[in-house]
């Protein structure tokens, strides 16, 4: 397009779908300086949270196409021109892919402008799918050549394309299913991946995905993994003693540590330390460590002073028990606990839940089954994509949480997102602190209006459009 210009006061501008700038084409010297002038080149970022409406980013937070003359751009650097945007997206996934935009200086405007823009975007996007056909050409027949034999289970999962052999359909529940699909998008460009997951089952499997050349979709072989623990095998310390459990606020860490230490283990709270005064409390340390008899699990080592530290970590360093220590991360492990970080024989991390992204759909279905009875609730794709995309601040607790109201308003059925938690029926993707507090400003409205968006508009002293444009730029559904 960019050589059709043929001479023509024309800028053709090509973005992501962030609103960065990807590509810039002209033919006139004197407009593409007026573009540099104005700060306009590969690579900057025109994002409405940066220079406001503008043919780039607009469509981009919009979905829609958009035609802005002069005056209607919000940073008067562009009024000089007239410019037209038009969103690019792609054909099979439905995905914003970027955003074409063409503009004119004002006095030059072309009676065609928008047709086009037009154009431009629909040969985009045919390529797009032309490329798309022949990625999945080529997936399809590296999937047909990893399922020679029957017995394997593989799955294929490409764009607006998911592949699975039978002994994977019968092995996977849907909410797994939905699992490994979360787990391929976001696997990056290594050429192969082995990650672990546990199904709703209960059953431990190794998922081993590889990327076929010429595609952008993943291959992926389930097998058993034959290194899980198996049946109700008690995990105990055995000669790792100490063990540091260290974990975010409703990880797990108390279960993981009750784990470890087996049955009958004997608790000692730090937080404790509150309600009496140190003394009593050491005292019940030493007389607890001293002593033969179960592990010990010692827990919320944050609220030890440096005076307990030296204390616990000299019991520690004599006891005759297996000890677990459980605590939050931070410096204060490097600092004020340090000591005690020094006499653990053992240490285990708990990865936080927005980091397992893939067994948010599976712990979800086990928590459900273990409520209303295995089999008798499902969880949707669209459900467990919006589950999956939370921040997950306060970990499995929190999810507790939502399967608790989840189980009280549906024991049987489809769990669709209009079922989840007001506070957790969106996916957050935006990341800025200004967005962040934009959206939590929107989602109070609406929750205070009942839902009602024209209540909420006017509480918010916007129009209605204007919500709804800015809901759809923070992915608020």
């Amino acid at each position: 397009m960019g050589r059709e210009l043929d001479g023509a006061p024309a800028i053709l501008v090509l973005g992501d779908a962030s609103a960065s700038v990807v590509d810039i084409q002209y033919a006139d010297r004197d407009v593409g300086r007026m573009m540099r002038d104005i700060g306009i080149s590969v690579g900057t970022r025109v994002g409405e949270d940066r220079l406001g409406t503008n043919a780039l980013a607009t469509p981009a937070a919009t979905g829609r196409d958009v035609l802005l003359r002069g005056h209607e751009h919000s940073v008067a650097a562009f009024s000089s021109f007239v410019c037209y945007g038009h969103p690019v997206v792609h054909p099979v996934t439905r995905r914003l892919e970027g955003v074409f935009s063409i503009s004119y200086r004002t006095e030059n405007e072309h009676p065609l402008l928008r047709p086009l823009g037009r154009r431009v975007a629909r040969d985009i996007q045919d390529r797009l799918r032309l490329d798309t056909d022949h990625a999945r050409q080529r997936l399809l027949s590296a999937f047909q050549a990893a399922t020679r034999r029957r017995a394997h289970a593989v799955m294929a999962i490409g764009q607006g394309l998911v592949l699975s052999t039978p002994p994977a359909l019968d092995l996977l529940h849907p909410a797994d299913q939905s699992a490994v699909r979360a787990w391929a998008e976001t696997t990056g460009p290594p050429t192969e991946t082995v990650r672990r997951l546990t199904l709703t089952s209960g059953r431990a499997v190794l998922l081993r995905c590889t990327r076929p050349d010429g595609t952008d979709g993943m291959l992926i072989h389930i097998a058993p993994d034959q290194d899980a623990p198996r049946g109700d095998t008690v995990r105990t310390i055995g000669a790792a003693r100490p063990l540091l459990i260290v974990g975010e606020p409703g990880s797990g860490r108390t279960t993981e540590a009750r784990r470890a230490a087996g049955a009958g283990a004997d608790t000692l709270d730090a937080s404790d330390v509150v309600d009496q005064d140190e003394q009593a409390w050491a005292r019940a340390a030493e007389r607890l460590l001293e002593s033969p008899g179960p592990a010990v699990v010692v827990e919320n080592l944050p609220y030890l002073t440096e005076h307990l530290v030296a204390l616990l970590a000299r019991f520690l360093r004599g006891t005759p028990r297996d000890v677990v220590l459980t605590t939050t991360p931070g410096d204060h492990l490097e600092t004020t606990h340090a000591p005690l970080v020094a006499v653990c024989a053992a240490r285990r991390d708990l990865v936080p839940l927005r980091h397992r992204r893939h067994e948010i759909a599976p712990l979800t279905a086990r928590m459900l089954a273990d409520i209303v009875g295995a089999g008798r609730v499902r969880l949707t794709n669209e459900t467990v994509r919006i589950l999956t995309e939370q921040p997950w601040h306060g970990n499995l607790t929190e999810l507790n949480e939502v399967v608790q109201v989840l189980a009280d308003i549906r024991s049987v059925g489809d769990i669709t997102p209009s079922d989840l938690p007001f506070s957790h029926r969106n996916a957050p993707s935006v990341s800025s602190p200004f967005h962040k507090a934009e959206r939590e400003i929107i989602l109070a409205a609406i929750e205070a209006a009942g839902g009602n968006k024209l209540q909420a508009a006017r509480a918010l002293g916007v129009s209605r459009s204007t919500l709804y444009n800015r809901m759809r730029a923070l992915h608020i559904y």
